[in-house]
């Protein structure tokens, strides 16, 4: 049977020669994720990063009704509004959408069906607060546990019920591991406060950890980068109560709750929570090439 998802020929020829490959979700680099020129520049800066670690990046999205792995022109995704959720993959495909931007888990199951074994992100999705009554879980993290892959973030978005995502991360039975720390990072915060099961100090440990998972048929690695330029903790915790506050008022639930939360954020801390993420993506993709490197690399090199 063909796959329906296309891979970029530079990707494909790297993954058979068993070079090292990144994945990339696409709704970061777009304005639901960066606003403009920060989207552009960021993506331009990860592509470098990864090439300069000597690894490919597969940037992944929905293009003219077809899933694919290794985009090369961004343009049509900066101003993207169509955000593709796993759950959505097989919609977009019949119904021919022009152009989708991927999430993390529309992004894992891309990057599983081209083979890659490393992906970079900012920050997952979770449970949100005030879960237990909405039911408003990320369709994130049952896909992250789904696929042998390494997923490198800052941990999950700093507005969400950071406790509960860790906790049903652990019924999952996703690994989850801190680099170079003890403590979960909070995507653009610096602290959790809240301790990561495992802790990882180098890519060829994550690497090895990885040829483990896949040898013992178990799902995903989520490896948490504290991110670079944290905000100050109680100016991002004062912007997180208020954007909370202005998305319960309004409504907004489901999948426009992040980016909505996100805007309000932003524009609460003056555009401080932009200059964090961008820093943190581009951090991650930096890790994540490493990582990448280190699981292609021979034990006996």
């Amino acid at each position: 049977m063909t796959s329906p998802v296309r891979v970029a020929p530079a990707v494909a020829a790297a993954l058979t020669a068993g070079e090292p490959v990144v994945a990339l979700e696409s709704t970061v680099y777009s304005t639901l994720g960066l606003p403009e020129p920060h989207n552009r520049q960021t993506y331009q800066a990860c592509a470098a990063a990864i090439a300069e670690a000597g690894a490919v990046g597969a940037l992944t999205a929905i293009i003219d009704g077809v899933p694919t792995v290794g985009v090369d022109d961004i343009e049509p995704l900066l101003s993207a509004t169509a955000k593709v959720a796993a759950r959505d993959l097989a919609v977009a495909v019949s119904q021919k959408w022009p152009v989708g931007v991927t999430t993390v888990g529309a992004s894992l199951t891309l990057a599983s069906h081209a083979g890659i074994d490393v992906f970079a992100t900012g920050g997952i999705g979770g449970v949100h607060r005030g879960a237990a009554v909405t039911g408003d879980i990320s369709g994130d993290l049952p896909v992250i546990a789904r696929y042998p892959i390494v997923t490198v973030c800052a941990g999950a978005k700093s507005f969400l019920d950071l406790p509960r995502t860790l906790e049903l991360l652990e019924t999952l039975g996703v690994a989850v591991v801190g680099f170079g720390t003890d403590e979960l990072p909070a995507f653009t915060g610096a602290s959790s406060g809240l301790a990561v099961p495992n802790r990882c100090d180098s890519a060829a440990q994550v690497a090895d950890l990885l040829k483990a998972q896949k040898a013992l048929g178990l799902g995903g690695v989520l490896v948490c980068v504290p991110p670079p330029q944290p905000i100050d903790q109680a100016q991002l915790d004062d912007a997180t109560e208020t954007a909370e506050a202005r998305a319960d008022e309004a409504e907004v639930r489901g999948p426009a709750r992040t980016p909505y939360v996100l805007a309000a954020i932003a524009e609460l801390t003056n555009g401080a929570s932009v200059t964090a993420n961008t820093a943190l993506v581009l951090n991650n993709a930096r890790v994540a090439a490493d990582i990448a490197v280190a699981a292609a690399t021979p034990y006996d090199e």
